[in-house]
C-alpha cells in the first residue's frame, strides 16, 4: 500500500494507533451516539496524514525544480566564462586599446 511507503515513518505509527484506538472504542462503547465523535476524530487524523503526505510530495517536487535551476545557472555561468575567454576582440576594440597606450 502506498500510504505506508511514506517518507515519514511516524505516519504509519499514527495510522495504526488511530485505527487501533477507533476499533477499541467501537468494541467498548458499541454502536452508540459517541460513534460519531470517534468517527470524526478518526477522519481528522486521516486527513492530517494525507495532507502531510501531499506536502512532502510537493516539497520533493520543489527541491527537484530548484536543483534543476541551480544546474542550469551553473552551466550558464560556466559557458559565459568560457565565451569571455575565447572571444576575440573586434578591430574597433583593438584600435581603442592602441589609442589608450
Amino acid at each position: 500500500m502506498k500510504l505506508f511507503k511514506s517518507s515519514d515513518p511516524w505516519a504509519g505509527v499514527v495510522i495504526v494507533l488511530t485505527v487501533g484506538l477507533f476499533g477499541l472504542s467501537l468494541a467498548v462503547k458499541g454502536f452508540t451516539r459517541e460513534l460519531f465523535l470517534d468517527t470524526g476524530v478518526f477522519l481528522v487524523s486521516v486527513k492530517l496524514i494525507l495532507m502531510a503526505a501531499k506536502n512532502a510530495a510537493g516539497e520533493r517536487r520543489l527541491e527537484h525544480h530548484l536543483r534543476q535551476i541551480k544546474e542550469l545557472l551553473a552551466n550558464n555561468s560556466s559557458q559565459n566564462v568560457v565565451s569571455k575567454r575565447t572571444r576575440r576582440a573586434t578591430p574597433a576594440e583593438d584600435s581603442s586599446k592602441l589609442c589608450e597606450k
